[in-house]
């Protein structure tokens, strides 16, 4: 697998370095600690923090409706998509804005906003967002409409063996708040690679023309094209009970019930199981106790 020319991204270290980083597909870094952890039933994304970012949060939170109506025009301006403002986060010099699409194709991104600290101000017509991390987030939606019955499918499946079993998923709360992976739900995100040939011409006719209907974005498809390793599904779950450790047991049998599962997308799983906390200043559940199946040794759907 060329591991090298998909960008996976954990939004936390995105945002600090102020660009997307590198690293293997499906690669996620443990959480700091055990400081600072909550229970993932409770975490809304309160707490989450980026470097040098109080001073700058309490500018922007002032300055709240003109970062939101700058935001809004700024997604529909450049990828005819509107979009809602859940959250602000200060940042060193700048203010990061999660969003979430309305409708479909559905994703949750993020743009930035310059603030001068000395004049206590936002400079709300230098907003911009990575093209990557918001093309990514497009792609991920549009495949999950192309592929909507075998989605229905995986979704069906989380739904059910979350109250089979003694573990959940993330709120909706802190995907909407901090989540800005793409298309998210309580137990996965997809990533996409910029240079997905399948999905590619899907991705330029929604820009063109937002309104295509299903069958126009299904027909743009080139799926001759399509490629396992441009195209991921991350899961991550969490055990329910708060004293409970990732249990062996459990992570096979999600493990076993993907692999032998048919009717799911097809592409490259990653699944983590963690305990039942989240570090809330980075939003991340993966620690040094998570059990996990990625890289270099992924669940594969062809």
């Amino acid at each position: 697998m060329n591991t090298t020319k998909f960008l996976f991204f954990s939004v936390g270290v995105t945002l600090m370095l102020g660009s997307c980083s590198g690293g293997k597909l499906g690669e996620i870094e443990p959480t700091p600690p055990e400081d600072g952890l909550v229970s993932v039933s409770d975490y809304n994304g309160e707490g989450y923090a980026l470097p040098h970012g109080k001073e700058t949060e309490q500018i922007a939170e002032s300055h709240r409706e003109l970062i939101e109506e700058a935001t809004i025009a700024f997604f529909q301006e450049n990828y005819q998509t509107e979009v809602v403002v859940h959250n602000v986060v200060g940042a060193q010099g700048s203010a990061t804005i999660f969003v979430e699409s309305v409708g479909e194709p559905h994703f949750y991104t993020y743009a930035v906003v310059p603030v001068d600290e000395s004049e206590k101000k936002v400079i709300a017509n230098q907003i911009w967002a990575d093209e990557y991390q918001v093309q990514n987030a497009i792609q991920g939606g549009l495949y999950h409409m192309i592929f909507n019955q075998a989605f229905g499918q995986l979704d069906e499946y989380f739904t059910s063996i979350t109250k089979e079993e003694e573990i959940t998923g993330k709120t909706k709360e802190a995907l909407q708040n901090i989540g800005g992976h793409g298309f998210m739900t309580p137990y996965y995100f997809i990533s996409t690679d910029p240079n997905d040939a399948a999905i590619k011409p899907v991705y330029n006719l929604y820009l063109q023309n937002p309104d295509s209907n299903i069958e126009t974005l299904k027909d743009a498809y080139e799926e001759s094209l399509f490629d396992k390793e441009n195209f991921q599904i991350n899961i991550q779950l969490f055990m329910r009970k708060k004293e409970a450790e990732p249990i062996e047991e459990i992570f096979t049998k999600v493990t076993t019930n993907l692999e032998e599962m048919n009717n799911i997308p097809k592409g490259t799983y990653s699944f983590y199981l963690n305990d039942h906390f989240i570090h809330a200043e980075s939003g991340e559940g993966t620690k040094e106790n998570s059990l996990k199946r990625a890289f270099p040794d992924y669940i594969v759907k062809e």
